[in-house]
């Protein structure tokens, strides 16, 4: 039975590919320093509660599992936040993943599937995205992700570490198990937060932009849900394992949602009203952002399967209505 190794393994997306590669045959053991991560999401594999900063705690924990594969989730990802404060996300996304691949060396292990970003591309030059499109991120979370991606492309041509950067666009939704869900402090994703408005009448849902280029004159993005992540991070571990070469991958689905269909989706799905204020745009956000999904069916034989939005918000509901009743939302 093979091994992964995966950092970042209590997060969001990272507890939902654990479940995935546990029931696809994988031993997985977690590697989080649990700052953003959840223990209570850890229920397929055992925690070593570490550091990826911690070079000497992350080899030794990595020469004793000896994992065939390593899985990495473990970065920070709040656009804002890196902005105010970009060494953090320097530290914890640059150099995190470099320890992360000097442990690998240490450990003999040469497979690693990345955690990436559609925010390494940048403002669109053309739609819909695909893995060729100019790299220029313009936030330092993007270009932490970018830099990653760099140096995983340097450690296979010097070490023959090979890699799978996938690319998400917008992670949605929660596993229909009930167990795990998105959870994040603070919460700055939308449907998370629409949801919000649909369970508290004093909340107040914020749109920023309606005049963008757009049938309804606000953003649009490629929602996807986090079970279809997951599987697409299992088939890039079966790529690896078969000898597959390091590759850039897409996940999204091809096709669009404004966050007005977002946000009536939400009222539809739950039967409530959301309070919503309109606003200007903010700085940096594009009109459009859709995936090209071609390579992923092309090289992993992969295509979303449940990320049509009301399949994704119906399933974040369920979960929101949980964590409601567990005391762990407002």
């Amino acid at each position: 039975m093979p091994t992964v190794f995966v950092t970042g393994g209590a997060g969001y997306v990272g507890a939902h590919c654990c479940k995935a590669f546990a029931e696809a045959g994988w031993t997985v053991v977690v590697y989080d320093n649990l700052q953003r991560g959840w223990r209570d999401f850890v229920r397929w594999g055992e925690l070593i509660e570490g550091d990826i900063l911690d070079l000497e705690a992350l080899t030794a924990a990595m020469q004793r599992v000896k994992p065939d594969a390593v899985a990495h989730f473990a970065a920070l990802t709040f656009v804002g936040e890196s902005t105010e404060d970009p060494g953090l996300y320097y530290r914890n996304n640059v150099l995190g993943t470099l320890n992360i691949l000097a442990a690998m060396r240490a450990s003999g292990t040469g497979a690693l599937v990345f955690s990436s970003t559609c925010a390494t591309y940048g403002p669109p030059v053309r739609l819909p995205l695909d893995e060729t499109h100019p790299q220029a991120p313009i936030n330092p979370y993007g270009r932490t992700k970018l830099m990653a991606e760099w140096a995983l492309q340097d450690h296979d041509t010097a070490h023959g570490i090979r890699h799978v950067a996938l690319r998400y666009f917008n992670a949605a939704g929660a596993d229909p198990s009930g167990l795990i869900g998105e959870r994040h402090e603070p919460e700055t994703h939308l449907i998370p937060l629409a949801l919000r408005g649909a369970g508290d009448e004093s909340y107040t849902l914020n749109i920023f932009g309606t005049d963008y280029d757009t049938p309804d004159g606000t953003a649009i993005r490629d929602y996807i849900h986090v079970n279809d992540l997951a599987r697409a991070h299992l088939a890039a571990l079966d790529h690896l394992r078969r000898g597959g070469a390091s590759e850039a991958i897409n996940l999204g689905t091809g096709t669009g949602t404004s966050v007005l269909e977002i946000r009536n989706s939400v009222e539809q799905i739950t039967g409530r009203k959301v309070n919503t204020v309109l606003g200007p745009r903010r700085a940096g956000d594009a009109s459009r952002l859709v995936a090209d999904t071609e390579k992923a069916m092309q090289l992993l034989g992969w295509k979303a399967e449940c990320s049509d939005i009301d399949t994704i918000i119906s399933t974040a509901w369920a979960w929101h209505l949980a964590e409601l009743a567990a005391g762990r939302t407002g």
